[in-house]
């Protein structure tokens, strides 16, 4: 009789092993994070994405409350490009909040510029030691890309928590999302964004300034990259033409939870 329910239970569970792939296959089906971009300040939209759901679940960033005119400043800092530095001058006098998610190539070569953008107010965030595609690594892997950076941006600025992270190309799925959640960080993506991260491809600054002003909405949270040129000479006539429309430039930290 014990053998009968052994053999029973064997059976039970090779039943189960199918299911079990399954589940772990959509865990690990990995999402290219895109966007509907706004027109005439309507709000940004991933209802045709195939992933919304899976961002509430685990309550990423993708856009502030769409009932308030406010901004949110966000660059992706993989490495310097000479432009950094302008930016921060032009923020400071502006008095404009931003965070800036770092990788650990940036953290050990720009110490000076990390210091700098917290002592004046600003956020750094994680944007992985090495980035590497976190859906094709372990959790355990991760843990390490997190870990690494936080700890070093630690030990240059004194800044001791880090709550916000980018996943490299904005390439995330199920399993990633949660094994970062649970180790303190939320998941920020964008509702506003152009390909600026072509050095080669610069086209001035005014094409910089048009394509952000085009997409403004309210609760925009707009993704920028510091190596770009036209970037740095757009941000100043960008914050002021953002201002004349009523929108306010506001810190991550001060973002409302808000259900896309």
């Amino acid at each position: 009789m014990k053998r009968i329910s052994y053999v029973c239970s064997i059976i039970f569970l090779l039943a189960l092993l199918p299911l079990c792939a399954s589940l772990t296959d959509a865990a690990d089906k990995p999402y290219h994070f895109g966007f509907k971009k706004s027109k005439n300040g309507q709000p940004a939209s991933i209802d045709q994405e195939g992933f919304k759901d899976i961002l509430v679940k685990h309550g990423a960033i993708f856009t502030g409350d769409p009932s308030k005119k406010d901004l949110y400043l966000t660059f992706d800092n993989g490495y310097e490009n000479g432009y950094t530095a302008k930016i921060l001058d032009i923020l400071k006098a502006k008095k404009v909040p931003a965070i800036f998610f770092v990788t650990g190539h940036y953290v050990k070569d720009q110490p000076e510029l990390l210091k700098r953008m917290t002592a004046e107010g600003h956020l750094i965030g994680n944007h992985s030691w090495s980035h590497p595609d976190m859906t094709r690594v372990s959790n355990e892997k991760i843990r390490d890309e997190l870990d690494r950076v936080k700890e070093q941006v630690a030990q240059v600025t004194g800044q001791q928590q880090m709550r916000y992270l980018r996943p490299p190309r904005g390439i995330f799925s199920d399993r990633t999302l949660a094994a970062s959640k649970a180790l303190g960080y939320t998941h920020v993506f964008w509702s506003v964004a152009y390909n600026d991260w072509n050095i080669n491809a610069q086209k001035g600054w005014k094409y910089a300034h048009d394509k952000v002003m085009a997409q403004l909405h309210p609760g925009a949270v707009i993704l920028l990259h510091a190596v770009s040129k036209d970037n740095a000479d757009a941000m100043g006539q960008i914050i002021d033409d953002a201002r004349k429309q009523g929108y306010e430039f506001k810190s991550l930290d001060e973002m409302q939870v808000h259900t896309p």
